[in-house]
């Protein structure tokens, strides 16, 4: 009867081994098409004064999509980095935006071709008093051929802003809904 048993749950466990292991179907995995490279800039970090202001970019790192197979770039570049601006003017600076334009070695722009996505400003919105400091991240395209070819030289920074005397004004109105 014990001999029975322990035939009886070998020949089972064999038939479910065999059930679960040899008609498994063989699965092909398959390598990604496309993976995320990321370059540091050279260099990471610049500095750079105006008459009412000094900025800094630090960090800054192209990241872009590339076909794995031709490692070709898909998808338009991406510039990202930190922006650090301090006012070293006498009154307040309302900050708009960082823009961004990408030179060649003879000084010419580099231009994004038909059908790339087109992002050359970092906004900011924030008025900031003399003296104080205003923090953020940088997150622009690049134009492919920039990164591709090499072709990058210098990066134009331009800071957008209001000079003061900047007067903001509160006007109360007395209205209600009936």
């Amino acid at each position: 009867m014990n001999t029975k048993r322990t035939f009886l749950f070998v020949t089972l466990a064999l038939g479910l081994a065999i059930g679960f292991f040899g008609c498994a179907k063989e699965q092909k995995v398959e390598a990604p098409k496309q993976e995320q490279v990321t370059k540091d800039l050279v260099p990471p970090k610049v500095e750079v004064k105006g008459e009412n202001f000094s900025l800094e970019l630090s960090d800054l790192k192209v990241a872009m999509t590339v076909d794995t197979a031709s490692k070709e770039i898909v998808e338009t570049p991406s510039l990202r980095g930190n922006v650090k601006i301090t006012n070293a003017s006498k009154d307040i600076l309302d900050i708009q935006a960082v823009t961004l334009e990408y030179l060649d070695d003879a000084g010419k722009p580099i231009s994004f071709k038909s059908g790339e996505k087109i992002a050359k400003a970092s906004m900011f919105l924030k008025a900031i008093k003399p003296g104080e400091i205003t923090e953020g991240s940088l997150d622009v395209t690049i134009p492919r051929a920039a990164v591709k070819e090499k072709a990058l030289s210098k990066i134009e920074v331009s800071l957008v802003y209001v000079p003061s005397p900047l007067k903001r004004e509160v006007i109360t109105l007395s209205e209600k809904i009936e």
